[in-house]
């Protein structure tokens, strides 16, 4: 079978959702707030995971224990399901994503990376812009930026980068505007 990814269609205004798997099973990254059009997307095929590269109010099923915070404050009665740390591993159609810790963004963001398909799932931690700030402003601007250089900058530059929001980049691409990003401070950028 042959694994594929998938941009599910939102308004421009909404995050990216990423759908990656086959015809029979997929895991969800970064559901965003419209279940419809996810559920629209996924069709009949098995969700193995929903997956949230950072706290938010939707209705994720595995997060980094270091943003509980941010989930509880959308759902106190409840946990989320599964709980990631750095380089573990979630399977889908014969594919691995590992998760790759990138705090910064939120205490608990991470990177979903599939060396198999050459594309890392960066959330908000990365966009096609830079680093993007939570909430209107950077909670830990130099620890995104070093998550940035130290986890994502040392994947291969060809590595795709499909962010949580905006346009999509590669590895090199980032690299090469890092030490701008660095330069200019925490300057909230435009996603796309």
């Amino acid at each position: 079978m042959t694994t594929t990814i998938e941009k599910v269609p939102a308004p421009a205004a909404e995050a990216n959702v990423w759908i990656i798997g086959d015809h029979e099973e997929v895991i969800v990254i970064d559901p965003g707030t419209d279940p419809a059009v996810v559920l629209d997307a996924v069709g009949d095929r098995e969700v193995l995971a929903v997956i949230c590269t950072h706290g938010h109010d939707e209705a994720p099923v595995a997060l980094h224990p270091r943003d509980r915070m941010l989930w509880r404050d959308a759902h106190p009665a409840d946990d989320a399901d599964i709980e990631m740390e750095d380089g573990g591993i979630f399977e889908v159609a014969d594919t691995s994503l590992e998760v790759i810790y990138a705090p910064g963004h939120t205490d608990g963001s991470v990177c979903l990376y599939c060396e198999d398909l050459g594309v890392v799932f960066t959330g908000h931690a990365l966009t096609g812009n830079g680093p993007v700030p939570h909430d209107g402003e950077f909670p830990d601007f130099a620890g995104q930026l070093t998550a940035i250089g130290e986890h994502l900058l040392t994947l291969p530059p060809a590595t795709r980068v499909l962010p949580g929001q905006g346009r999509e980049t590669t590895i090199a691409a980032a690299e090469k505007n890092f030490d701008s990003w660095v330069s200019a401070g925490p300057v909230p950028a435009d996603p796309d």
